[in-house]
């Protein structure tokens, strides 16, 4: 492997990992934002269904459980999304210039 190559190598992977540690960030702000907002849309109908099936006393338990997969479930979706959108748009771009 000439030093031209491992050079260009080295660049790419640099510059991949920042649009990773991107998207992270990206995801984390959106995470921050969104999930209350979905949370509180969404709880009420959670805690009903939860004190309709299981009882009253599943209801806080089942409340902090729904807070903490809406913000898994906002993080992760965020993520996918944008390291897809910033790796494949980087990748392009560290393609054409390197």
């Amino acid at each position: 492997m000439s030093l031209k190559e491992k050079h260009s190598e080295a660049s790419r992977s640099i510059f991949m990992g920042s649009m990773v540690g991107l998207a992270n960030t990206g995801a984390v702000v959106a995470t921050f934002f969104t999930a209350p907002l979905l949370y509180s849309v969404s709880v009420g109908w959670v805690a009903d269904f939860a004190s309709d099936h299981y009882g009253n006393g599943w209801v806080g338990i089942v409340d902090f459980t729904w807070f903490v997969l809406v913000a898994l479930l906002v993080f992760f979706s965020s993520r996918a999304s944008l390291s897809t959108t910033l790796v494949m748009g980087g990748l392009a771009l560290a393609t054409k210039f390197l």
